[in-house]
């Protein structure tokens, strides 16, 4: 069993959801790049000609990725972590501003994009971490060390890029499943609903709303032993939280980023500026009807109505061009290959194995959702990229350097019996 090749032990289902999901990719780039009388698929002065070039170096990528012993990635996870967080913290004197953002380094024509590649560095520092068979996530300082991996590239990337921090929250539920407990994931999603009531409604409402389910909670459950200071507490740091938002929605965000909100939420109806993309990206999506308007048939994409549609709204092409059909298969890929990479985590041999295959997942998972919803108008425009559709090779390849250290621990794993 030790003397097997890892080409027969790869899971292929992996590898071919992730090139089914590159070449259809790069379909739908070229659709939405391309001009009329686009004569080569190699044009470089398009998108779908660069995004092709990205494609093939990929390849060797990849064979440089499974060449690298699967131990390398565990012995060596805290100097990559390391270098990613040098390079993020980089961009405050070396980025280039591209579009109001000092995201990437610039090479001639071409940029880097670190904060991409950081989160396989992320994922790694976590694993490593939780791998070790002493650490138990009951202990406070232990939660704090796991909380504190995936926020040290959150403070540092938050400033240039929320969109890309916020992929980095996904992570808490990598340490959920290893014991966190589940109270942190309840105290995240009623701060969610804290910060969008607040933008919402009067703090009095909010406050007169809290009172009365504490006062249930207090009356009704043996949760809290009726404990009148602990129930006092929660209502003072619930009180603190909502006129806090006023303030950071007011001081923290960027101007853009409180206009997406606010279209969001209603707030405001602006669909000739801030609100004309999500506007167009869902008049595009809704003119595909069921089966779509065929390849290169896409009225809306061709006329050059979305915005940026070969990068953060490449599914609004999936959605004129093939339809609710199409776009369900799409999203049925997505959801394949996170489950499959769930379901071979859950057989690793190894810990640090099983948690950088949950951290794969929830990465890829949150990419998804979040890049739907968002050309949906369910949620902000925020800059998240749908893993291996959007145009741009920091994305591309460090979703192939993400997925495929799992592809290579997980064909290593005959050798750790």
């Amino acid at each position: 069993m030790k003397n097997q090749s890892v080409r027969s032990n790869i899971d292929w289902v992996i590898v071919s959801i992730y090139i089914i999901l590159v070449v259809l990719g790069w379909l739908n780039i070229y659709s939405s790049s391309s001009p009329v009388d686009a004569s080569s698929f190699f044009d470089m002065n398009y998108e779908y000609g660069k995004q092709l070039l990205f494609i093939i170096v990929t390849i060797p990528l990849i064979i440089v990725v499974l060449s690298i012993d699967a131990k390398f990635y565990e012995k060596f996870s805290s100097i990559i972590y390391a270098v990613a967080l040098l390079a993020v913290a980089g961009l405050f004197v070396f980025g280039k501003e591209i579009k109001g953002q000092t995201n990437w380094y610039s090479f001639g024509a071409f940029s880097l994009q670190p904060a991409e590649f950081a989160k396989a560095a992320t994922g790694l520092a976590l694993a490593k971490y939780l791998g070790d068979v002493q650490i138990n996530l009951n202990d406070v300082r232990k939660q704090i060390i796991g909380l504190g991996i995936i926020f040290l590239p959150i403070l540092l990337i938050i400033p240039n890029d929320p969109g890309s921090a916020l992929i980095f929250m996904s992570l808490t539920f990598v340490l959920y499943r290893e014991g966190l407990p589940a109270w942190y994931l309840w105290m995240g999603f009623i701060a969610i609903i804290l910060f969008v009531m607040s933008l919402l409604l009067e703090p009095v409402y909010i406050m007169l709303i809290a009172a009365v389910v504490i006062a249930l909670v207090y009356l009704r459950t043996r949760l809290v032993n009726r404990n009148i200071v602990f129930s006092a507490i929660i209502f003072v740091v619930i009180t603190a939280f909502t006129f806090s938002v006023s303030y950071v929605f007011d001081n923290v965000f960027q101007q853009h980023h409180r206009d997406r909100f606010n279209i969001l939420l209603g707030r405001e109806v602006d669909m000739k500026g801030i609100g004309y993309n999500i506007n167009q990206s869902k008049i595009a999506i809704g003119s595909g009807g069921l089966t779509g308007k065929g390849f290169l048939e896409g009225t809306q994409t061709k006329g050059g109505f979305v915005p940026e549609q070969h990068t953060d709204y490449i599914f609004t092409t999936v959605g004129e061009e093939w339809g609710f059909i199409g776009s369900t298969v799409v999203i049925a890929l997505f959801l394949s290959l996170v489950l499959r990479i769930i379901y071979l985590a859950e057989r690793q041999k190894t810990k640090f194995s099983r948690v950088y295959g949950y951290c794969v997942a929830s990465i890829l998972f949150i990419h998804f959702f979040i890049n739907t919803a968002m050309v949906l108008g369910l949620f902000p425009t925020v800059g998240v990229p749908l893993p291996m559709f959007s145009y741009g090779g920091s994305g591309l390849f460090a979703f192939t350097i993400l997925i495929f250290i799992f592809v290579k621990m997980d064909a290593n794993k005959v050798n750790e019996w």
